[in-house]
């Protein structure tokens, strides 16, 4: 028997799709804020003069970048809680998308941090600037400028693994899914249309990214 395509059960179910695409859409946002401030502060950490605290971020990086995000994610879910720490799915799924997003994230600013010449560094420090204005205005901001194009495509990514939560049944889009279709059994009609979702979602994103470059890193026009 051919199989017929029906996908009135996506369109019946189309606001529990939606309320999972929201439910990707802030757990991605909140692992890409994260990621950021653990991409941050791990390039301080990076360029510290402890060296123990340098090696410390260095393995962190190594170790995140070299292993799957499943394994991260399986690990916080179920290898944390025999330690007493025993975390929900949602929670579990952002910590780990931030820890995943940060550790790329440090290497990302780290290279934008070394392309800023040293000229301008010290430029600062004759101009009687302290360290952390020097960081913020001279360093920071005109990195991010560089690096801004690999960050944001590396958060879209970010955005994209939020689907890799399901594993440990995180509330998002393709938790939603896989419940409907184990209800419908109609595979090609759920996947078909999340994947069409996912496609909005990522276009989403990257619009957000370029209006956040137009408004704080394009170079005014004279």
């Amino acid at each position: 028997m051919p199989y017929s395509l029906d996908f009135s059960v996506v369109y019946d179910r189309l606001p529990s799709l939606l309320a999972g695409a929201l439910a990707t859409i802030g757990l991605a946002l909140a692992g890409m804020a994260l990621a950021l401030v653990i991409g941050i502060f791990g390039v301080l950490a990076r360029k510290s003069r402890f060296s123990a605290l340098r090696w410390a971020t260095l393995a962190f990086v190594e170790i995140v970048r070299n292993t799957p995000f499943l394994v991260q994610i399986f690990f916080i879910f179920f290898a944390l809680p025999q330690f007493g720490i025993k975390l929900d799915p949602t929670v579990t799924a952002i910590v780990a998308l931030a820890l995943n997003g940060g550790a790329y994230a440090i290497e990302i600013i780290r290279g934008g941090v070394e392309a800023i010449p040293k000229g301008q560094i010290e430029a600062g420090l004759a101009l009687g600037l302290h360290r952390g204005a020097i960081f913020r205005h001279i360093i920071l901001k005109p990195a991010l400028r560089t690096i801004y194009p690999s960050l944001t495509s590396q958060f879209v990514m970010l955005t994209l693994t939020t689907s890799v939560c399901s594993s440990i049944s995180a509330y998002e889009l393709t938790s939603v899914a896989q419940k409907i279709e184990a209800d419908t059994f109609r595979s090609f009609e759920v996947y078909f249309s999340i994947t069409g979702i996912y496609l909005v979602i990522s276009a989403l994103m990257m619009a957000m990214f370029a209006a956040v470059n137009r408004m704080f890193f394009s170079y005014p026009v004279k």
